[in-house]
């Protein structure tokens, strides 16, 4: 029967394993073993507490500082690593809840567009058509990002002298929107403190003022100008534009250009380009002389009927896997033929895809 009392032959002593093996020690060394490592151990936990602490405290204050740079600072674009989103409008065993306008417009890049020449004229339009009807149904951060785009493309047409008047327009229209939904801020229908609106409004009103005194310069460039080609390939170049605004304003350069920018068949060929027979028939003006008026009737259609919109570049959308990307962007499609299955989206068509 094994002996379980003290150990008799070592009566006040004891084993201890230290770290250069086991050793023997009596009660009160024992004792004062135990209090220093009861006092290191309380030290230890003490500093790993401190530890604890500092670090949730450095966190919290590292996202405190980090919202707050995100709120005070509009500047700030909002970047995502993909530059294309899936459009699903309802929930599904692989995916849960719906694509948003506002999503998809943080999520596709539109800062890095507005600087491609191509893509330029198509993102003034959707801005245009976003301000006119949906700029309520963009989330906070979307109605943010909205502005620093807005604000970038001003700042571009100011360097480059170049589309101020679609600037304008967009600038009124979206100012006259805003003079209609902050009366309704009762209503929630936008996102936001009232007095941060104001402030945008203000924005906009000093923007539209910077275009209004904006003055073009005229290019150093000593060599050959518009105006020292011949008639006729001055008139082939005005055949090249879509917008009967700018041959009006090209024929107020000089008393030459007028006469060209008068020529009948000019107009009659963008009357044909931007609208159907049928509704030039419905608008047909006739001079004394029993001619056709092709530029009144172009300037009557346009107040009757959309003009045909043209974009060098467009978003795509794929038809297979149902995403919306840029063209030079890449995106996961599982289709056989990819190319197959992309078509170009209109700005209407951007704003109908999350219409639900």
């Amino acid at each position: 029967m094994p002996f379980l009392g003290q150990d008799w032959r070592s009566p006040g002593q004891s084993w201890v394993k230290t770290e250069d093996g086991w050793k023997k020690t009596t009660k009160d060394e024992n004792k004062t073993n135990n209090s220093v490592s009861e006092r290191k151990s309380y030290c230890k936990e003490e500093h790993d507490k401190e530890n604890l602490i500092f670090g949730i405290n450095y966190d919290v204050a590292a996202k405190k500082r980090k919202k707050d740079f995100l709120n005070n600072n509009t500047k700030i674009p909002y970047f995502h690593k993909d530059k294309w989103i899936y459009v699903h409008k309802g929930s599904t065993k692989e995916r849960h809840g719906y694509c948003t306008l506002g999503e998809a417009f943080n999520r596709l890049d539109f800062c890095s567009a507005i600087k491609d020449t191509r893509r330029f004229n198509y993102v003034v339009r959707l801005l245009e058509l976003i301000a006119k009807s949906q700029l309520p149904s963009l989330s906070g951060v979307a109605q943010k990002n909205y502005m620093n785009i807005l604000e970038r493309v001003v700042q571009k047409v100011l360097e480059d002298q170049q589309n101020v008047r679609p600037i304008k327009e967009l600038l009124q229209t979206l100012y006259a929107s805003l003079c209609s939904l902050v009366q309704d801020m009762g209503k929630s229908v936008l996102v936001g403190n009232i007095n941060i609106w104001v402030h945008r409004m203000e924005d906009i009103l000093q923007w539209q003022q910077q275009l209004d005194n904006i003055q073009i310069n005229r290019p150093t460039n000593t060599g050959m100008t518009f105006l020292d080609l011949p008639a006729s390939l001055q008139l082939n170049i005005m055949h090249r534009i879509s917008d009967g605004r700018d041959l009006v304003s090209l024929g107020q350069v000089c008393p030459d250009l007028t006469v060209l920018s008068e020529d009948r068949l000019l107009w009659k060929k963008l009357c044909q380009y931007h609208f159907t027979d049928r509704q030039i028939r419905k608008r047909l003006m006739m001079s004394e002389k029993g001619h056709l008026e092709w530029k009144k009737m172009y300037f009557k259609l346009c107040r009757c009927y959309p003009h045909k919109e043209q974009y060098s570049d467009t978003l795509q959308f794929c038809t297979h896997c149902h995403i919306l990307f840029w063209k030079d962007t890449d995106h996961p499609c599982t289709a056989n033929n990819p190319e197959s299955c992309c078509k170009a989206v209109s700005p209407q068509g951007f704003i109908n895809l999350f219409k639900f």
